[in-house]
């Protein structure tokens, strides 16, 4: 075990951070209006009372960016997880499916699968990650038999304060962080480097935010509002619903 250095952790994000930010755009540039409409309720958009094609458009975009970001992100933060665990571990990106990080701690070889936070799954998704550790314990023991595996799944937030789930640990939060780098404070260190340029970024995507959001909603009111400006809702549920 080596000691982490937190400007290694800097480092790290200056150079990656740009990543996760150019992936936001990308995936907000990719949207297409008429393929989220499909994949919206309209009924629920009549029952609250949305009167606007701009509202409409604000739930949908918005709805995109936060189920998209919350993947991109937790995409991002395995990849600095496992950097981090590789400096103080020498621990790897596993070839192992299922498996995003295998390191050896205290005689035992740990298999790690990450997750943004703590409530990620259903039980069938669950079910499948135990599946895919005891996989995973069946092909490392192949080559040595009295190879001492653990199991877990990391969240990089959030808290589970029963970790032990008999099949594998859960570690949240600090306690993941901890776990992956020996430093019991890194889930607050890691907070500031994680700002890098956030503002100058962030304001890159305001701008194709907004330009979305014009294009969008003429292009609703071209396709699904009458001459005056009112919703036409039949035409809506038509184009989201019709065989």
């Amino acid at each position: 075990m080596k000691k982490l250095n937190l400007k290694d952790v800097s480092r790290y994000v200056e150079k990656n951070i740009g990543v996760f930010h150019e992936k936001r755009i990308q995936s907000l540039d990719s949207l297409k209006l008429s393929q989220v409409l499909k994949r919206k309720n309209p009924y629920l958009f009549k029952a609250k009372y949305v009167l606007t094609a701009e509202k409409i458009i604000y739930g949908i975009v918005d709805a995109h960016i936060s189920s998209s970001e919350e993947g991109i992100f937790g995409d991002w933060l395995e990849g600095l997880a496992i950097f981090i665990n590789g400096k103080v571990y020498g621990g790897y990106k596993s070839g192992i499916t299922g498996i995003d990080l295998e390191f050896d701690n205290n005689g035992a070889r740990n298999i790690v699968t990450i997750k943004s936070g703590p409530n990620w799954g259903n039980s069938s998704q669950i079910a499948k990650m135990i599946a895919d550790f005891k996989t995973a314990k069946k092909a490392l023991r192949t080559s040595n038999s009295q190879l001492n595996v653990v199991a877990v799944n990391g969240c990089c937030y959030g808290r589970d304060n029963k970790p032990d789930k008999g099949d594998y640990f859960k570690y949240c939060g600090q306690s993941f962080w901890e776990f992956i780098s020996g430093n019991e404070n890194l889930y607050t260190e890691i907070i500031e480097p994680l700002g890098h340029k956030a503002k100058e970024k962030n304001d890159i995507f305001i701008n194709s935010y907004s330009q979305m959001i014009n294009k969008f909603t003429r292009e609703f009111a071209i396709n699904f509002c009458n001459d005056n400006g009112e919703i036409n809702w039949e035409k809506l549920v038509r184009f989201n619903s019709s065989n």
